[in-house]
């Protein structure tokens, strides 16, 4: 009982160590940390594929989303449509960590939004 106790306070004493988000600053980086994968954010129901050739396809909330994507300076840059609504033209930063990849709009400078590769 008392080894328990001693490891539980340990465990629960040592420090945690919380991988950090790193930048994807390549395009061929990024293509290969999402190649035969997609991407998906079950809270807002979204599940995409994103090609190397520059295709974007998947649903949100049972509507279709289809676009196009290019690497320019650095940046994620796409062009999509969910359902009939058009999603404009935006850079963005990339970042990854573990089966984690992060945008966030404006070249890093406004919202983000996570999806786990599966």
């Amino acid at each position: 009982m008392i080894r328990t106790i001693l490891f539980t306070l340990f465990a629960l004493a040592s420090p945690v160590t919380v991988q950090a988000f790193e930048r994807i600053a390549e395009k061929n980086a990024f293509i290969t940390f999402i190649s035969g994968t997609s991407l998906t954010n079950r809270l807002y129901g979204v599940t995409l594929m994103v090609s190397a050739s520059g295709d974007i396809s998947g649903e949100a909330f049972g509507r279709a989303i289809n676009g196009d994507w290019t690497w320019q300076d650095g940046y994620f840059c796409r062009e999509m449509a969910w359902g009939d609504r058009a999603i404009p033209y935006n850079c963005q930063l990339v970042e990854a960590r573990g089966n984690e990849i992060r945008f966030t709009s404006d070249q890093g400078a406004g919202d983000s939004a996570s999806f786990k590769l599966r």
